[in-house]
């Protein structure tokens, strides 16, 4: 039995570092996602003139914008593809607990369980539950 804890221990433990190194290579994705997207030349030029004379043609065709495009979408891709691949190595054996609950366990006390409200009772016979009316005065004969 204490083989299997210090096991399950261990996986936990390369979860939490599987968590990090996948935290670090998406943030280092999300900077080279930017640049990349900084160097592409959209209507108004970008920095891609920048760097270089702007686009290289070989046999009629734009080269420099098909290789950052396509160098987007594949960074794009692997940051998504890692964004979803981190929900996994996350630990969720411990669950969280609030200020409140925190509080009952300190004081002894059970936390109030949720009951629904109780519907109101409606009688068969209706009765004047509203305010009273005041009868019109009457008035003496004359």
């Amino acid at each position: 039995m204490g083989r299997v804890g210090v096991s399950c221990s261990l996986f936990f433990a390369l979860l939490t570092m599987l968590f990090g190194f996948l935290a670090v290579l998406i943030a280092i994705l999300a900077l080279m996602l930017v640049g990349v997207v900084l160097l592409q030349s959209g209507k108004g030029g970008g920095l891609a003139g920048i760097a270089s004379t702007g686009t290289t043609q070989i046999l009629g065709a734009r080269q420099a914008p098909d290789v950052l495009e396509k160098a987007t979408w594949v960074i794009g891709g692997l940051f998504i593809v890692l964004c979803i691949l981190t929900v996994f190595t996350l630990d969720t054996s411990t669950a969280e607990r609030s200020v409140l609950q925190d509080a009952n366990v300190q004081t002894g006390t059970p936390a109030a369980p949720r009951t629904p409200a109780p519907a109101p009772v409606n009688p068969a016979s209706p009765t004047n539950s509203g305010p009273a009316t005041p009868a019109a005065p009457t008035q003496a004969p004359r």
